[in-house]
């Protein structure tokens, strides 16, 4: 779900990658990754490392992220739609099975949705499964699922990680020993360290060019740059410290991805905490809010400014970046009519990401010039997932949103940032219930209205993929349209 890293402390990347034993041969690969996975069950945690190991790779849905956003068959290799758009007939592949030797069904399908939307379900995303209302095995490679009403994104909701096909033999271990039908195969985890991933003979698609491939967990910025300097890691997705980047660009031994992700990064509000609970607040700390300064500090120019939760990529993007445009006047201004002259105290809780320690340093300076003193706390993300996103103990955080056309998570007033509008969540139900592309652009722009009309949150910028690699590698995603580290079609060129 949230994309980042941490710092740590810095010294030479050498004993990080110490004793690893990483084959020279070219098909082993080595990825850096900032954050390490709190456990290995991508349905059931909001932590994007997850998916950043194992989409893909290791587990696969009934459809899947293409590099480009779009949304191609998966684990169905064809489906039909009733003509009222509330039946979804899908017919599964044959001969898949499970990294444990046990064939993939239509019993592990219902299996996995049916335990994703249960009540006791602690998938992040249960609302993508809502509006399932019935899961019916046909036969072993058929299975009808069945929708209370049309919903125009349910083949887009089921290529999310949060929906990949989980096996009820494997359930109890998935945590520590994932067993899907991707590609790869999980073989070691060395908490604190990596985690291994071996080719999976038996895959039922296009086999992957890779025989192994590491993910080795740096979390300081300084030792990630001296790992890829040194070629002792061959490729790091979501390289931490942009300030390097032109450097690894002159080197003709490296290249250098620059992509887009869906990520919005924003400072977000705690809506029923006071004062964040008066409109008039949370819209003189959206203009109290320099941008570009945070881009430029934080990211050093990587980022896209935003002015509402939604990527600028998308067709559908309404720029309202003026409404909330950089004023600390109008600021002062409007937390006088709030009844704050003075200003007032809160807290401003972050987690581990480089874009919310580097940004909320500066976002602290640039509220504290309008009288709003925020007191930092640097969390790591265990801690920031306690209190921030499950406790809602804050009055701001700043963090990127990374799953892709996310903006209905404005209309769960239980969601972490507390923002409860009716006419917003009928807005998206009607969203839901609309197949027609013409009408749900339409209600897609009016959604990014509301929510930068009532300044839910500050929105920041759009998250930048940078990636740093060997220029003998091919195949990576450059763009992020969920987050994953896709090596299905990764090589070594010859």
């Amino acid at each position: 779900m949230f994309a980042g890293w941490y710092k740590k402390g810095a010294l030479a990347a050498a004993a990080l990658v110490a004793g690893m034993g990483m084959a020279e041969a070219k098909t082993d690969i080595v990825v850096g990754m900032q954050l390490e996975p709190p456990h290995l069950d991508p349905t059931s945690a909001a932590a994007g490392a997850i998916d950043s190991v194992l989409y893909s790779n290791v587990f696969e849905g009934l459809t899947r992220f293409m590099s480009d956003g779009s949304v191609v068959p998966g684990l169905a290799q064809s489906w039909e739609i009733s003509a009222d758009g509330t039946v979804y007939t899908f017919k599964l592949r044959a001969g898949v099975t499970f990294h444990d030797g046990t064939d993939f069904t239509a019993d592990d399908v219902k299996f996995s949705l049916d335990r994703a939307r249960a009540e006791d379900s602690q998938n992040a995303q249960k609302a993508l499964f809502a509006g399932i209302t019935d899961v019916a095995v046909i036969d072993p490679l058929t299975v009808q699922v069945t929708l209370g009403a049309p919903n125009g994104a349910f083949l887009f909701n089921m290529a999310w990680g949060d929906a990949v096909i989980v096996a009820p033999e494997s359930i109890d271990a998935i945590k520590t020993n994932p067993v899907g039908t991707g590609a790869f195969k999980f073989a070691n985890w060395v908490q604190g360290d990596r985690i291994d991933l071996v080719k999976n003979p038996a895959y039922w698609g296009t086999p992957a060019k890779l025989e192994r491939a590491t993910f080795k967990f740096i979390s300081d910025p300084t030792a990630a740059f001296a790992a890829v300097m040194a070629e002792d890691v061959h490729a790091f997705a979501g390289f931490p410290a942009p300030e390097n980047l032109p450097q690894f660009a002159a080197d003709p031994r490296f290249q250098v991805l620059v992509g887009s992700t869906e990520g919005e990064t924003i400072l977000s509000t705690n809506n029923k905490m006071p004062p964040f609970d008066n409109l008039t607040v949370r819209k003189a700390l959206a203009h109290a809010i320099d941008r570009q300064a945070i881009i430029d500090g934080a990211m050093f120019g990587y980022g896209t400014p935003i002015g509402t939760h939604f990527a600028p990529h998308n067709p559908d993007y309404v720029d309202l970046t003026a409404q909330s445009a950089y004023d600390p006047e109008l600021a002062k201004k409007l937390l006088a009519e709030a009844g704050f002259p003075e200003g007032f105290k809160t807290t401003l809780k972050l987690p581990p990401p480089s874009y919310a320690r580097r940004g909320g340093e500066i976002i602290a300076a640039q509220l504290r010039a309008v009288g709003i003193e925020a007191e930092i706390s640097n969390l790591e993300w265990p801690q920031w997932l306690e209190q921030v996103f499950r406790g809602k103990d804050y009055g701001l955080t700043i963090v990127s949103h990374t799953e892709p056309a996310d903006i209905n998570i404005y209309a769960r007033p239980e969601y972490y940032f507390q923002y409860d509008n009716p006419a917003f969540q009928k807005l998206m139900t009607d969203l839901t219930n609309t197949t027609d592309p013409a009408a749900r652009s339409a209600m897609l722009k009016t959604a990014q209205t509301i929510i930068a009309d009532d300044y839910v949150n500050g929105y920041l910028f759009q998250l930048a993929a940078l990636s740093v690699a060997n220029a003998k590698i091919e195949g990576l995603w450059a763009n992020a349209p969920t987050q994953a580290t896709d090596l299905t079609a990764v090589s070594w060129k010859d």
